[in-house]
This record gives structure tokens, C-alpha cells and sequence, in this order.
């Protein structure tokens, strides 16, 4: 049965075009070529990065905090209350309004104390500024480490600069050292960020990064087993141009650099609008689509790749409507973090708010008392 599935899994016709097997792939000749057995060591990459990063984010990025007075945000303490920690920790950490009501009968305690009770408590699980700023400042490193590196691996590679050649004698294109080693970078970093993704600054499209990270590694994984490796090196170069402005734009937020930080943002927006919703779509998956109909038929692995960066794409499109929003509070009131975060409730201005409707209450009951 085993033996079976093995066959079915690596059967040529779903990862090869026509009239290519594996053989035609083994190392002869001075060529060498990706193997699937290579991807073993996308773990040991991961758990390299995941080590660096935590070295990075306790030397460099939290002493940069401190020059850059990056601070966390004091928090008020939580009451002891046994049945809303037990409800909080196993039922919901936003309750219903009909369990509100349940709760302050049990608690005998206001509609206002126990919301606001849950309000402090989701607040105390958020991260602080400090460890967004470390995530931050991690993030833009890697990224304009890998577009550096992937810039030097292909600014002297015909294929860089005419997309035709990216399918010139495919599959038959020997792997170089450089491509290996951005590859295999590119990958460990992105499962690293799904190993680390229950652990990082939670955002609202946690979904859609899930997704995103996924999609990725399986595209990198499907490219190189498949040697689509140049198309490959191509799509992460041009993922991760945006991506350090991004993440640079970030950090210079969170250290209160607001000028700076949204002039940095409008950049990137431009920089995401004209690689994402334009070179991609119209270069890269037409490099994809088209060029390779002319060297052979239509394989599984054709569509199979295909399908995986139109789920990127779709994904840009979802981005490019966060950002977007993001950029008009940028040019018409003042960016505060990313709008994708989580971020903190401010129960000091809602304790303003209720006094003061307290206060508007008791004037409107005085004036219709006679007073």
C-alpha cells in the first residue's frame, strides 16, 4: 500500500512535462539538480532563524528600544474573580451580553464592572509596544537581508532582465549555490513564521497570514522539486522589495517617528500598488501562464503552480484594501501601529465617557425634577 502511494506521489506526469522523467534529472555531466530530498533541511533552516531571531530581538532590537524610548503601555490590574477567570479561560474572552447579565448575577457585580473587567483582562494577553517593535525590527532586517541577497544572486542572470529565458531548456537547468542558499533562507523563514505564529503579535487577518505562509512554503517547496527555481528566485525578490519598507515603516511608528514612519508608508504603498497589483499579476503570472506553453503541453505541475500564485494574488488584492485604509489615515489623521493588529482597548477613556453620561444624566433628571 505504501509502496503504491510512493508511486503515485512522485509519478513524473504530476510534477515533470511530457517526455522528462526523474533520470533526466540526476547529476551528470557538471550539471547538479534541486532534489526533493533537499527539503529536509527547511527544519534545520527554521530552527536556525528562529534562534537568530531570538538572539537579534535580545541583543539589537530591545536595546534599540531603549535608545528609541519604545515603552509598553501601563496597564491596570485585573480584580480577582474566580467565575469570570474561569469563564475567560474556558468559555470566551468576549462575552455575549446575555452572559453578561448571567455573569453579574453570579458575581453579583455591574454590567460595567464586568465588562470592564474582561476589557483589562484581553488586555493584559495582548503583546506590549516593546515586543512589536522586536518583531518589527526582526522582520525588516530579514527582509532587506534576502533582498539584497536575492538582488546579487540574480542581477547577472540573463532571466532577471528577459522573463523568456526563465523556461530556456526547462526542466534541464543546473541549480546554483546561490539559488540554494535563498531558497532554502527564504523557506526556513517562513516556517519559521508559521512555528511562531501562536507566539507572535496576533493580527485580524491571523487567517489570512496562516494562508499566506502556507501557500509560500508549498510554492517553494512545489518550485523546487519541479526546478521552476528561477521563476521562483523572482517571485520572493520581488515579495520582499515592498516588504522592508513595511516593516521599516513600522518601527519608526512605534519609536514615534510619526512624520517619518507615514512618509516611509507612502512609499511602501506605491512600492506594493506597482509590484503586487501590477509586476505580478502581469509579468510574473504571465511569465508563468504563457511562456512555458511554448517549450511544452500543459502538465499537473503547471496548473498546480499556477493556482498557488493566483492565491498570493488574491491575497495582494485583500492586503491592497487594508492598506489602502491605512494609507488615507496616513495622508488625513495620524497612523497609530498597523491596522491589522490587535490592538489595545482604552478603558481610561470609556470610564470618561461613562462619567460623563452620568453627569449629562443626573443634569437632564435635575431639570426635569424642577431643580
Amino acid at each position: 500500500m505504501l509502496h503504491t502511494v510512493t508511486e503515485w506521489l512522485w509519478w513524473e506526469r504530476l510534477w515533470l512535462p511530457l517526455n522528462v522523467s526523474w533520470t533526466d534529472l540526476e547529476d551528470r555531466e557538471g550539471r547538479v539538480y534541486a532534489k526533493a530530498s533537499q527539503l529536509y533541511a527547511v527544519l534545520p533552516f527554521a530552527l536556525g532563524l528562529l534562534f537568530v531571531r531570538f538572539l537579534f530581538e535580545r541583543l539589537v532590537a530591545a536595546p534599540l528600544a531603549d535608545v528609541c524610548s519604545v515603552k509598553d503601555r501601563a496597564r491596570r490590574i485585573v480584580e480577582q474573580n474566580a467565575i469570570l477567570e474561569n469563564y475567560f479561560c474556558t468559555q470566551s474572552n468576549v462575552p455575549s451580553q446575555a452572559d453578561v447579565r448571567a455573569l453579574c448575577k453570579k458575581t453579583n457585580w455591574t454590567e460595567r464592572r464586568v465588562q470592564l473587567w474582561f476589557r483589562r483582562k484581553r488586555n493584559l494577553q495582548r503583546p506590549g509596544l516593546r515586543k512589536r517593535f522586536c518583531e518589527a525590527s526582526w522582520r525588516c532586517v530579514f527582509y532587506f537581508s534576502a533582498f539584497v541577497g536575492g538582488i546579487v544572486a540574480l542581477h547577472d542572470k540573463p532571466w532577471f532582465y528577459n522573463l523568456r529565458d526563465v523556461w530556456a531548456g526547462f526542466p534541464k537547468q543546473s541549480l546554483l549555490q546561490s539559488q540554494y542558499w535563498y531558497y532554502f533562507l527564504e523557506m526556513g523563514f517562513y516556517f519559521s513564521l508559521l512555528l511562531s505564529l501562536t507566539f507572535d503579535v496576533k493580527r485580524k487577518d491571523f487567517k489570512e497570514q496562516v494562508i499566506h505562509h502556507i501557500a509560500t512554503v508549498t510554492l517553494l517547496a512545489f518550485s523546487w522539486i519541479s526546478n521552476y527555481i528561477r521563476i521562483g528566485t523572482i517571485v520572493m525578490a520581488l515579495h520582499d522589495s515592498a516588504d522592508i519598507l513595511l516593516e521599516g515603516a513600522k518601527v519608526l511608528n512605534y519609536a514615534k517617528w510619526h512624520q517619518t514612519a507615514n512618509g516611509m508608508f507612502v512609499v511602501f504603498t506605491f512600492l506594493f500598488m506597482l509590484t503586487r497589483l501590477g509586476i505580478f499579476p502581469f509579468w510574473v503570472i504571465h511569465c508563468t501562464w504563457v511562456y512555458p506553453l511554448d517549450h511544452y503541453p500543459p502538465f499537473f505541475g503547471y496548473y498546480f503552480f499556477n493556482a498557488m500564485l493566483l492565491v498570493l494574488q488574491m491575497l495582494h488584492l485583500y492586503w491592497a484594501i487594508l492598506i489602502s485604509k491605512m494609507l488615507y489615515k496616513c495622508l488625513f489623521s495620524k497612523l497609530e501601529g498597523d491596522d491589522r493588529s490587535d490592538e489595545e482597548e482604552d478603558d481610561s477613556e470609556e470610564d470618561r465617557n461613562h462619567k460623563r453620561s452620568h453627569m449629562n444624566g443626573s443634569g437632564v433628571r435635575d431639570r426635569a425634577n424642577g431643580h
